[in-house]
């Protein structure tokens, strides 16, 4: 990777972050010459990033009155967490189906990271809400990542992404009932139970759409 693909992809990863953690706030304006600014990047990697951002939906362009950051609807949330559970039930069925000792070994690390912060989250989901993200998404993916589809695992990361973003924006942790469907998850891909690991996984995603949508 040259020395430009690197700060596009960093200035890429930063924004995108930016967004999901709710620095960028829902319906601003994007102003190029303040992101070149703040990013530290040319006004060309910004545009290059935002384009990028509007392709997966994270960025609304505006003929005329230029990038802002996309709002909050309860019909998107609620589109995004159905399309989530289509897409990632069929790819644990497949990444079940092809599971191997490698993957055993990548879920059970990635379990074992996510349960012990999980415990620190409840006494403060605010603090730890960043780290739990990123551990909730290792696991996540490490469920899924034996699937065998490049394009399915690009998909679910755009969605887990975009439903992230609506659970980042509210401060009340869903806690140990939470805790409880990862736990069954786990188990259950262990076990080849395919039925017990997608059940469970729908129940998990509509579970957090409706806690989300019940403090929106």
């Amino acid at each position: 990777m040259n020395e430009k693909n690197t700060i596009s992809s960093i200035t890429y990863d930063v924004i995108k972050r930016d967004i999901i953690f709710g620095k960028l706030k829902p319906s601003i304006k994007l102003k190029l010459d303040n992101l070149k600014n703040n990013y530290n990047a040319s006004l060309s990697t910004i545009r290059e990033t935002l384009n990028r951002l509007a392709s997966e939906g994270f960025v609304k362009a505006e003929e005329q009155r230029g990038f802002f950051v996309n709002d909050f609807t309860k019909d998107d949330l609620i589109e995004i967490a159905n399309i989530r559970v289509l897409l990632e039930c069929h790819a644990i069925k497949l990444s079940i189906e092809n599971g191997d000792t490698d993957w055993e070994g990548n879920l059970v690390a990635s379990h074992h990271k996510l349960s012990l912060l999980e415990k620190e989250t409840q006494k403060d989901y605010k603090k730890n809400r960043e780290e739990w993200k990123k551990y909730d998404w290792g696991f996540h993916l490490a469920l899924v990542s034996n699937c065998g589809s490049k394009n399915l695992l690009s998909l679910h990361s755009i969605l887990y992404d975009k439903y992230i973003r609506y659970q980042m924006a509210v401060t009340k942790y869903r806690g140990k009932e939470a805790e409880d469907e990862h736990k069954i998850l786990f188990e259950a891909a262990l076990k080849r139970d395919t039925k017990l690991a997608t059940d469970t996984l729908k129940t998990h995603i509509l579970k957090g759409l409706e806690h989300t949508l019940s403090i929106f």
